[in-house]
């Protein structure tokens, strides 16, 4: 989910609900998209695998091969289908779409039962550049939403060259471990409850156990998007990516890693140096913030303006809670030609 030590940030300077103004140098005309209704796919027809990194990758494709590429992450505890509206409308528009499972995740697989099942966010940043790399992509639009759009943000800050434009769902997720140590007002701790679950052995073997997983996954759907009208179907359809045997470990380790209840890897010390200094992010960027978000402390993106110094747009997404390309296909994929047209400006 998004940091909590951007909530707190917006929350002590005060902010308000109302959106900033996109930057008058950098604002192009929103692109026309087809209207969508969501849930109007239920399934991707396309579903491939590849050997990246460390890993053996499950993920979604669709559109033109040859197509300028669009790569989508999705976060926790969430799958591919956030995406399943998004992606045919951006095939449509001619985008080559990549919708990977993340590590832990439905068929993305460990190549070694030895390879340490972490969840630290430079990795998981990692195994999205290796998977374009195995696929031949050199440049890509990323999009994403919780931990994708910490991955995504941790890419355009340290491989911008990788990036042709951002659409970062809440805005600037990377994390700085040392500061999430500090506690944060009652309020917005409480928001976090599972997070202080998954540091407890009861939280890991609720975690590793079917029905408490599936359970605690659904509550939080319902929590966080408290208008989406989603039915049994479309949980379940999301659910089944949470039977990776690996998938109880990769989350446990996550939520612990970034409260700094668990190391890291050494292998990746020098990521997470450059990433607690909080790199600005030079690319092309459209941040987005869901209205209904409880995780939002306010939707005005002042709290994390000041981390983008590139062409840069800011939207409020009415009346959406946090499963933002769920539940607005049309407007995340018209975030995402637009971003793509920020680039073409520049």
């Amino acid at each position: 989910m998004i940091s909590r030590r951007t909530f707190t940030t917006a929350v002590g300077l005060g902010l308000g609900a109302t959106a900033l103004p996109a930057d008058a140098s950098a604002a192009a005309p929103a692109t026309t998209v087809p209207g969508i209704a969501p849930g109007a796919h239920t399934a991707f027809a396309d579903l491939k695998r590849v050997r990246a990194g460390v890993l053996d990758i499950g993920y979604a494709e669709l559109g033109p091969k040859h197509g300028p590429a669009v790569v989508l992450l999705h976060g926790w505890p969430y799958d591919i289908h956030s995406f399943v509206d998004v992606a045919p409308l951006l095939a449509d528009a001619g985008h080559r779409v990549i919708v990977p499972y993340l590590r832990g995740h439905g068929t993305t697989a460990f190549l070694s039962p030895t390879t340490p099942r972490n969840a630290q966010q430079s990795a998981i940043a990692l195994d999205v550049v290796a998977l374009m790399d195995a696929l031949g992509i050199r440049q890509a639009v990323l999009a994403g939403f919780d931990w994708g759009s910490r991955t995504a943000d941790i890419i355009a800050a340290l491989w911008p060259e990788r990036v042709r434009a951002l659409v970062s769902v809440s805005g600037y997720l990377i994390t700085d471990v040392a500061s999430q140590r500090d506690p944060l007002p009652p309020k917005a701790e409480h928001t976090w409850w599972y997070q202080y679950y998954f540091a407890t052995d009861r939280g890991r073997v609720a975690m590793e156990t079917r029905q408490n997983r599936h359970d605690l996954c659904r509550l939080v759907w319902d929590e966080v998007s408290p208008t989406w009208d989603f039915d049994d179907a479309t949980f379940e359809r999301t659910a089944a990516a949470f039977e990776n045997p690996d998938y109880a470990a990769i989350v446990i380790h996550n939520y612990r890693w970034r409260l700094g209840l668990a190391d890291g890897e050494r292998r990746y010390d020098p990521y997470e140096q450059r990433l607690a200094a909080r790199p600005a992010i030079a690319v092309p960027t459209i941040a987005l913030d869901p209205a209904l978000d409880p995780f939002l402390a306010s939707t005005d993106g002042s709290g994390y303006r000041r981390f983008f110094t590139g062409p840069y747009e800011h939207r409020v997404l009415a009346g959406v809670g946090h499963n933002a390309p769920q539940e607005a296909p049309t407007a995340f994929a018209r975030a995402v030609l637009d971003a793509e047209r920020l680039a073409v400006r520049q």
